[in-house]
């Protein structure tokens, strides 16, 4: 059941080896050793040259309200090993209950571009807090970047069009619906379908009617006169229910009979076909209707490279609403963040950095309590990142032609917020603003150019020496 499924409890939400670790932290007395976890991702997906920083919001709302009810220990009480015993003792599923996120969160802000390797939030608290909330960090941050990275590259590919995010029927769940309308207007979408997200973030919804609307009356013509007295002020047809030529004829007839009421038809929809063809016919005759007003929208399976083709093709096209290819992130439909330990201390002790090794330099992450320096050139354009250790800028070089600004900051600390958040368009601004100020060859929608991120020499220095400690 619904009611069952989306609780004020979210602390299940997560993968079962976290609890089998906490509980062994627990047993181990390391529950409250101090840890430095870093959220990232190692690839951007595919033709894409840097990602949208997205979910951040959603991640502090599930840290903040997090703990284990009463029922939630009650079901893990019942989670047994091979032998048909408990799992959890009894004391340390009393202790769950008395469990609250109280670390630091830094973070880089919601819109920012962000690269490889580049950590999007840094978590610090207990091992034991930190653990347990890797598996939804994860799951939020990864897919609502994902989207709003997707979700710019098709606004890019409209050229300054608006787009229209229509995809809550394809969408990957209730949840996954929600979040990526989110992430879609974060990305740059100018509306969405989806009415609760509406409500939910202040999105601007927008819509028009089905082809069941067409196809419940004896006619065209008769369904759009009717949907026009219904709602003159929210006018949009659908007009390839049957025949796209004709429906274009019956929209122009209602068209000018809504001008004669002072009224007026906003657009019309096309939804299959030659959108070049259809669009273009459309166009001059509702120009010669003397309807130049009206918006011709367009949707069925659109994507970024559609997009671009009808453009090339010089498609009369005015809003573009899309759907699958973006709501899904169609052609990747997962970004590859991982969450890895990079520091741990026992209560009064000195920090001991962590390092996972790996056979692939891709997977062997960085040690150390990390933030970026971003470079900027005398233009303000991205010059390159920096990945440093936390409280070393004093030490970072910079020349006479380059200013420097660290991206991650402290957004939480003892597990309540500690920073004026923005509104959703104020960040759909930020990734416009970064936007013009991203070299050309970086934002290409076909194999971009590689941005620079480097490593600081002592962060270098440090990694080369645990993994020669490790034998790697």
């Amino acid at each position: 059941m619904l009611s069952d499924l989306y609780r004020a409890s979210l602390s299940l939400l997560t993968d079962f080896y976290q609890l089998t670790m906490a509980y062994s932290y627990w047993k181990q007395g390391m529950q409250d050793h101090e840890a430095i976890f870093h959220l990232f991702f190692r690839k951007n997906p595919e033709n894409n040259g840097f990602c949208i920083a997205a979910g951040l919001e959603t991640a502090l709302d599930y840290l903040e309200q997090f703990q284990f009810t009463q029922d939630d220990v009650e079901y893990l009480a019942t989670l047994k090993g091979h032998d048909n015993q408990p799992l959890f003792e009894t004391a340390f599923l009393a202790y769950l209950k008395t469990v609250r996120f109280t670390g630091n969160i830094d973070a880089i802000p919601e819109g920012t571009l962000v690269f490889p390797h580049e950590p999007l939030l840094r978590v610090q608290g207990s091992l034991l807090q930190c653990q347990l909330v890797e598996s939804a960090l994860l799951n939020i941050i990864n897919f609502q970047t994902l989207i709003a990275t997707k979700a710019n590259r098709i606004c890019r590919a409209a050229m300054g069009d608006q787009v229209l995010e229509f995809g809550l029927r394809r969408a990957q769940g209730i949840d996954g619906g929600l979040s990526a309308s989110r992430a879609a207007y974060l990305g740059g979408c100018s509306a969405t379908s989806n009415v609760l997200a509406g409500k939910l973030y202040d999105i601007p919804v927008k819509g028009t009617h089905a082809h069941s609307w067409v196809m419940s009356f004896d006619s065209e013509i008769s369904a759009l006169r009717a949907y026009s007295e219904s709602m003159p002020n929210n006018c949009v047809f659908l007009v390839d229910t049957y025949d796209t030529y004709q429906g274009v004829a019956n929209a122009i007839k209602i068209g000018l009979e809504l001008k004669q009421q002072g009224r007026q038809l906003l657009g019309i929809r096309l939804d299959s076909g030659d959108l070049t063809v259809l669009s273009q016919y459309a166009r001059n005759e509702l120009n010669q209707a003397g309807l130049s007003q009206v918006k011709i929208i367009a949707s069925n399976d659109l994507d970024e490279y559609e997009i671009a083709q009808l453009k090339q093709k010089r498609a009369a096209i005015d809003i573009w609403g899309v759907g699958t290819r973006l709501i899904t992130s169609y052609d990747q439909p997962a970004l590859g963040g991982v969450y890895k330990l990079a520091a741990l201390r026992a209560p009064g002790q000195t920090w001991q950095y962590k390092l996972k090794r790996s056979e692939q330099a891709i997977k062997t992450s960085i040690p150390g309590i990390l933030q970026v320096a971003r470079y900027l050139d005398h233009h303000d354009f991205f010059a390159m990142d920096l990945i440093y250790e936390a409280g070393q800028e004093n030490k970072l070089s910079l020349n006479s032609h380059l200013s420097l600004h660290s991206l991650l900051i402290p957004v939480m600390q003892a597990g309540e917020y500690c920073a004026e958040y923005p509104s959703l368009l104020q960040i759909q601004q930020r990734v416009s603003d970064q936007l013009a100020h991203l070299p050309e060859s970086i934002r290409a929608l076909s194999t971009p150019d590689i941005y620079r991120v480097q490593l600081d020499n002592e962060l270098s220095l440090r990694q080369q020496q645990l993994m020669a400690q490790y034998n790697c």
